[in-house]
């Protein structure tokens, strides 16, 4: 699936890509604003839909660029139409680096939101009213928007940012499989009370499937995080076991052959 990709430029020599299934999200979104207001809402549209993956690339460039001080390669970020995801090599075990790297997203969500609030308070609070497909209704929703996905990143669901958060605190404690396993396990009980949530009491279903999405994906983490710790324990006792075995024994030189005539 991530295959299916289209690389667009590179952003601090990170490459970013787009996903196919994007150019369907846009199809749709042209579709919905020109069936509400003709071409111009149609251009509206597209338009706060491309603003707002801007945010979603510049959230995903906070966690790049912190992954980047602390050495970890970021070959790409990949636009899907769930969100944005930064390929990083590794993450680092070290739990302020971890911490960091993770924080840099919602950060940027909410340095923008402060950017834009001279702009927008005054229709955010409701004082003044919006024009329809004006410049203030934009910024207004990219204030909304930077606010509920910073927010909404920060949930105690792993792998979500703020599950990643709450996995680099208990390591503090805890060994690093031990605190992604306690992570993983408050995902188990949060992820389906939140659909829950999202579907029954406020009816958004592909909220409600987004968080059904994250709850399999913090299991494949672990069983993959899992593995890699078995197979590292297992060539480190291999390691060891070569290293404490006696040196093999040396045969004694054979005799030296006289061949001089007697």
């Amino acid at each position: 699936m991530l295959g299916w990709s289209i690389n667009l430029f590179r952003v601090f020599g990170i490459q970013l890509s787009v996903h196919g299934t994007f150019l369907i999200l846009m199809a749709y979104v042209g579709y919905e604003g020109w069936a509400d207001g003709g071409v111009p809402g149609l251009l509206w549209q597209v338009l706060l839909l491309v603003c707002f993956f801007a945010c979603v690339v510049m959230h995903e460039l906070g966690h790049s660029l912190t992954a980047r001080r602390y050495g970890v390669r970021v070959p790409r970020i990949m636009l899907l139409p769930i969100g944005g995801m930064a390929e990083m090599e590794q993450i680092p075990r070290k739990p302020s680096a971890e911490f960091l790297i993770t924080i840099a997203g919602p950060a940027v969500n909410y340095a923008i939101v402060v950017l834009l609030l001279p702009f927008t308070w005054r229709y955010s609070l409701g004082v003044d009213n919006i024009l329809v497909y004006s410049a203030a209704e934009l910024l207004t929703q990219l204030f909304w928007a930077n606010l509920i996905m910073g927010t909404f990143n920060l949930l105690p669901v792993y792998p979500m940012d703020g599950g990643r958060i709450l996995r680099s605190i208990l390591a503090l404690w805890l060994p690093y499989l031990r605190a992604t396993w306690w992570a993983v396990s408050i995902t188990r009980v949060l992820a389906p009370l939140f659909a829950f949530i999202a579907a029954y009491f406020l009816g958004w279903w592909m909220l409600a499937v987004l968080f059904l999405f994250i709850l399999m994906a913090a299991g494949t983490e672990y069983r993959i995080l899992h593995r890699r710790e078995q197979e590292a324990a297992y060539w480190a006792e291999m390691a060891r076991r070569v290293s404490d075995a006696p040196p093999p024994a040396t045969d004694p030189e054979p005799p030296l052959l006289d061949n001089r005539p007697s």
